[in-house]
């Protein structure tokens, strides 16, 4: 947190474009560098990674930290042309020329009083600007007398105002010249001085670069094992096989936030790894409601592959990862309606670009694929991109989608497999419970996702209306007739279609939980109940 960054200070300086700030900041940074590396080293045993970066930190010349920081102020100004950035007692010479300014600026506050007193006007002023220099300031009606006799002689008049009228005088220019010269002479010494550390801090442009970037190993590898402690991550294990195995696995963005709301993150497995022969990877349907963690659990993967090939522990139990050569992702919905690309066609044109370049070795992870258009046309589009994902780019898979239609591929393509979000129901509403567990969703739960979102109870109830009618019209359609007429690269149906599950009579046992009172039973009658609950489960 005391190192600032020493390699945009080493640029600026090095494009003649630095500052007094960027000196500082390099001195600074120099010297809390060896600090970082003398810590390092007394630790004894270190990976070999952070061993380069302790030694390449002490390789900076500390003299030159030294230097700095002896010679620049502890106030210093944004740029060089201001001066004043020279520390005082560094330079006799600069301190004598500094001390000739502020003795003039004494003398500027006797020559105001006296001319005040002999003028006998108590609101005049000595004041300067960048047109006029230093000149006399009075009242419009005071300058009228300075244009007569005796004081003409004395002021010469520079400038009329609307309530004011300034002069100057022979006195004040000369004052005024000495006070430029000592400025002058003052400033050139100090940007003299400004060069000579600037040359000394290029000739160690090399080493000072070796320790940015020591730095910023160092850096990254202690907040990688802050979080690691922090969260509870765990040592992935990482090989050239086509491995995908997560235990346990969390969003670490979305974990931290719930942990700020006292609320647990619900961890989750993934398994893609390769089945069977091959090398080629499973791909995961995932079905299951809105706001039930589909997008997230597809997220966390992803992130858990990156974090384990960048050398990082993970949010998850265990990791088995095979190294992936890709990464591609097309998830959430956004348009580029200034290149004239509705939200459809971005979606359309990302997907092209992962079943045009996704190989063996990639990691693919789809959201709701096809669903910016009709619905047969989407179903059409998202069944023939898994069909590809599994034939033609054969790689690991991560596709989540509310076309339960496309459950149906997991019995005829062998390396696809079904997941879905636990839900459940309690008195008409959803609960989410956030677990992925193998199967597919029933249903997708959208009408009490928008209950839940606030539709009016009218647009609710008739919504259910509507789908009731839908899902009856639709209820002669099986899926695997479907599946079986539409063969794109020929698989064979490997099991037959699920027979249809009888229609559910009333449960008694939720029946008689509803019924119960618990604030209104005496302990006997409520271990009464909990026997006849136990006989009826």
């Amino acid at each position: 947190s005391r190192v600032p960054d020493i390699a945009r200070a080493l640029a600026r300086l090095s494009l003649d474009r630095g500052g007094p700030r960027d000196l500082a900041a390099l001195g600074a940074g120099l010297d809390a560098a060896r600090g970082v590396a003398a810590a390092l080293l007394r630790q004894g045993d270190l990976p070999d990674e952070l061993r380069e970066a302790a030694l390449a930190l002490g390789r900076t010349d500390p003299d030159l930290a030294t230097r700095l920081s002896t010679t620049l102020a502890d106030e210093l100004p944004l740029l060089k042309r201001d001066g004043r950035f020279v520390r005082e007692g560094f330079d006799p010479a600069l301190d004598e020329l500094r001390l000739l300014q502020v003795d003039s600026r004494k003398v500027i506050a006797q020559l105001q009083a006296r001319y005040a007193a002999e003028t006998d006007c108590r609101t005049l002023r000595i004041k300067h600007n960048s047109m006029l220099g230093y000149f006399v300031e009075v009242p419009q009606a005071v300058g009228e007398n300075f244009l007569r006799e005796p004081w003409r002689a004395v002021f010469v008049h520079r400038q009329t105002m609307s309530d004011a009228m300034r002069f100057s005088s022979l006195e004040l220019g000369e004052l005024e010249a000495k006070i430029a010269s000592a400025a002058d002479r003052a400033l050139k010494l100090e940007l003299s001085i400004f060069a000579a550390l600037t040359e000394a801090v290029l000739a160690q442009a090399e080493p000072i670069k070796a320790a940015a970037q020591a730095l910023a190993v160092i850096d990254v590898a202690a907040a990688l094992a802050e979080l690691a402690i922090d969260g509870g991550w765990t040592r992935p294990q990482v090989d050239d096989g086509a491995a995908f195995t997560i235990k346990a696995g969390r969003h670490p963005v979305v974990e931290a936030a719930l942990k700020r709301q006292g609320q647990p993150f619900v961890a989750n497995d993934s398994e893609l790894s390769a089945a069977g022969k091959g090398r080629d990877g499973r791909i995961c349907l995932i079905t299951g409601p809105n706001m039930a963690g589909k997008s997230t659990f597809l997220r966390q993967n992803a992130l858990i592959a990156v974090l384990a090939q960048m050398g990082s522990f993970v949010p998850a139990q265990n990791a088995h990862i095979g190294v992936v050569d890709r990464l591609f992702s097309r998830v959430g919905a956004a348009d580029d309606l200034a290149r004239g690309r509705s939200t459809f066609m971005v979606e359309m044109v990302e997907t092209a670009a992962i079943l045009n370049q996704a190989g063996p070795r990639a990691l693919v992870i789809l959201d709701e694929i096809g669903r910016g258009t009709a619905t047969f046309d989407g179903l059409s589009i998202a069944w023939a991109a898994i069909e590809h994902l599994h034939e033609a780019n054969r790689c690991r898979a991560l596709f989540a989608t509310h076309y339960h239609e496309l459950t149906a591929l997991a019995e005829r393509l062998d390396r696809v497999v079904n997941a879905t979000v636990r839900v459940t129901e309690w008195n008409g509403e959803v609960v989410f419970l956030h677990e992925v567990v193998p199967g597919a969703a029933d249903r997708s739960y959208g009408i009490q996702v928008a209950k839940l979102a606030g539709l009016p109870p009218a647009v609710v109830e008739r919504a259910r209306a509507i789908l009731s009618e839908l899902e009856k019209s639709e209820r002669e359609k099986p899926v695997a007739a479907l599946v079986d007429d539409l063969p794109l690269f020929a698989v064979q149906m490997r099991k037959p279609a699920p027979a249809a599950a009888p229609p559910a009579g009333p449960d008694e046992l939720r029946e008689a939980l509803a019924g119960l009172d618990p604030d209104e039973m005496t302990p006997r009658e409520a271990l009464e109940a909990l026997y006849k609950l136990k006989r009826l489960n």
